[in-house]
């Protein structure tokens, strides 16, 4: 699929409408591995490993999309360390400190800003300064106000983007922390795992542009769904956003068992429900997917191996087909989602590079 002109015009100075965003998107393999490559060659992962040690429990924090990063890199630290690990939006940080920062507990705080500029993850940068606890900054632009806030910073600049709406740089902050988790753990294979996934996920995504594409044309839908478990309920939140924020179509967040427990009433035909089927959750997954398949929806189901009863409940399946861990193929699922929320802007005739009301950061004035 193709959009027009941003700009109306035409000739070589012109720009598609959500080309900056299709580019980078495509480019999350590469990207990958060039975050991957930088940060075992700068060896930073083990010194942050010494700067940060003996923490009781790790707090990640940012907003919007750098918040979905929180939670699945919070899960991932938790499963992989075995230390607890939180996730948090910056404002409840400033809003209930007492809440978040429990007394006695040496927390290592982990600060997530695409720009190193939104407002609320400053702010909270500030208090936990003044607090004298140190917190390490992870984003995508170098000499930000952030990264002088903080102790140590991970710094990706390969990832940065030139649209509005976050694709490369979630999945490259995330996996960036999933290689810490990894050197924290002291689990190398994890790391050689993510290398590995990011050298072959451009051979599983390859297809998902067209097939995603036709499979727009061909729909209309009037709600969005997206629902996963565990370590991908955090991507499921990306997923909705995604579709939200490029689209400018509603979409919703819920863990996949929990949809039967009410949400389910919304289901028909017109609300695409979008499955993030893990590995260890398969089965009571699918169970859900098979009754809400049965009620009447239209379904995306994203996991990594299909067997015959997800084949026969999906509208669109995708399998990824990788052979690495559940967790270090994390970065992958969203991919198809990100493609669906480009080529349904497109479709409303909208340019998903700049939807409306959004800006790449959010500064506040007070």
């Amino acid at each position: 699929m193709s959009g027009n002109s941003n700009d109306g015009k035409s000739g070589p100075t012109a720009k598609a409408a959500g080309a900056y965003s299709l580019a980078e998107l495509l480019s999350q393999p590469n990207c990958w591995s060039t975050c991957l490559e930088q940060l075992q060659a700068s060896g930073q992962a083990a010194e942050l490993r010494q700067r940060f040690a003996g923490a009781d429990e790790w707090l990640f924090v940012g907003c919007g999309s750098s918040y979905y990063v929180a939670l699945s890199a919070a899960a991932t630290f938790g499963l992989l360390t075995g230390q607890r690990a939180r996730a948090v939006p910056a404002s409840d940080v400033l809003l209930y400190p007492e809440m978040i920062l429990t007394a006695g507990r040496k927390t290592s705080p982990v600060l997530i800003s695409r720009s190193g500029q939104t407002s609320e993850v400053l702010r909270a940068a500030q208090l936990l300064k003044s607090r004298g606890i140190p917190a390490l900054a992870v984003s995508c632009a170098p000499g930000q106000a952030l990264e002088k806030l903080t102790a140590a910073a991970i710094v990706l600049a390969a990832a940065e983007e030139r649209s509005m709406v976050m694709t490369r740089t979630f999945t490259s902050m995330l996996l960036s922390l999933q290689a810490l988790g990894a050197e924290i753990a002291g689990q190398s294979g994890f790391f050689d795992a993510l290398v590995r996934m990011a050298g072959s996920a451009g051979h599983a995504l390859k297809l998902l542009p067209e097939r995603v594409g036709e499979f727009v044309s061909s729909h209309r839908f009037d709600d969005y769904v997206c629902l996963g478990q565990g370590p991908f309920y955090g991507l499921a939140c990306e997923c909705a956003l995604k579709t939200t924020e490029m689209s400018v179509s509603y979409a919703q967040v819920f863990h996949t068992l929990e949809f039967r427990h009410g949400p389910k009433s919304i289901v028909s035909p017109e609300t695409l429900l979008i499955f993030l089927l893990s590995e260890s959750g398969y089965q009571a997954e699918c169970e859900v997917l098979e009754e809400m398949k049965a009620l009447g929806a239209t379904t995306l189901v994203i996991t990594n191996r299909a067997d015959q009863r997800a084949r026969a409940a999906a509208d669109l399946l995708v399998e990824l087909g990788l052979d690495v861990p559940e967790l270090a193929r994390l970065a992958c699922y969203p991919f198809a989602v990100q493609l669906l929320g480009l080529y349904t802007g497109l479709q409303k005739g909208g340019d998903p590079d700049q939807p409306r009301n959004l800006s790449r950061v959010v500064v506040l004035n007070s």
